[in-house]
């Protein structure tokens, strides 16, 4: 299938590593051109080369932290948008539990929520004159049902869902898509469940016996699903929420 990527314009916020990576990467295989930043310039080196790698296009890749406040993000932003001369897809994956900050409310709320809505507010302009505008917010199944504990990851990833799944009505009329993809637990190196199983190796295995999978996924399998929906090959879905869990999440949605 011809998922119309080639030649569009994508920016993500994070992307060195895990789903962020590998969806850039199958980004790049299918013909975009794409933007991303990371906190650590040893891993921009590394993903750039993996993105390369991956396919033709153009990569712009800068070490930038969003901890340095909304101005700054947002000026990186347009200056990514203005370095591959558009935005046609936009891709929300930063958010603090990268950053150890599952148990932060502020943390979460300048990430996961403001870190959405101030890109958002940037792009829409450039969105809206790509005319196959796509945004894809990520979320959480931790959003979904109750997990491990109430915190504030869980709670803000609900909140992002709701968010999206407005947004998606308010821009269906400027021909901006707007959807949501909520991974389960994924593993991969340097993860959070990396980190879980060696510092809390009970709930690690506990984890594991209830997929019915029997395995943890992995990053590509994610990012798969996250260009399928960003790409104008589906261009009837806004507002979806669409579930990457191998079956994890055990409530019924009608």
């Amino acid at each position: 299938m011809d998922l119309g990527l080639k030649g569009k314009k994508v920016i993500m916020n994070g992307g060195a590593h895990g789903l962020g990576l590998e969806s850039l990467k199958l980004f790049a295989a299918e013909g975009a051109d794409v933007a991303f930043f990371s906190r650590k310039e040893d891993r921009i080196a590394a993903a750039v080369a993996e993105i390369d790698a991956a396919g033709p296009g153009k990569v712009f890749a800068e070490v930038f932290d969003m901890a340095s406040g909304a101005e700054a993000y947002q000026a990186w932003l347009e200056k990514a948008a203005q370095e591959l001369g558009g935005c046609d897809i936009f891709v929300h994956t930063a958010s603090a539990s990268g950053t150890g900050g599952a148990g932060d409310w502020q943390a979460c709320l300048d990430m996961d929520i403001k870190g959405a809505a101030y890109a958002v507010e940037t792009l829409t302009p450039y969105l809206e004159a790509s005319g196959t505008g796509s945004i894809v917010m990520l979320s959480s199944t931790a959003a979904l049902e109750t997990f491990i504990a109430p915190n504030p990851f869980n709670a803000l990833k609900a909140a992002l869902i709701t968010y999206a799944s407005q947004l998606s009505q308010a821009y269906a009329a400027k021909g901006i898509r707007v959807n949501t993809v909520s991974p389960g637990a994924v593993y991969y190196k340097g993860g959070n469940w990396e980190v879980i199983e060696e510092h809390m190796k009970e709930l690690f295995d506990a984890t594991l016996a209830r997929m019915p999978t029997g395995r943890f996924g992995e990053p590509v399998e994610v990012a798969k699903a996250i260009v399928f929906v960003a790409s104008p090959a589906v261009p009837y879905m806004t507002g979806a929420n669409i579930v990457v869990d191998g079956g994890f999440t055990q409530r019924v949605q009608f």
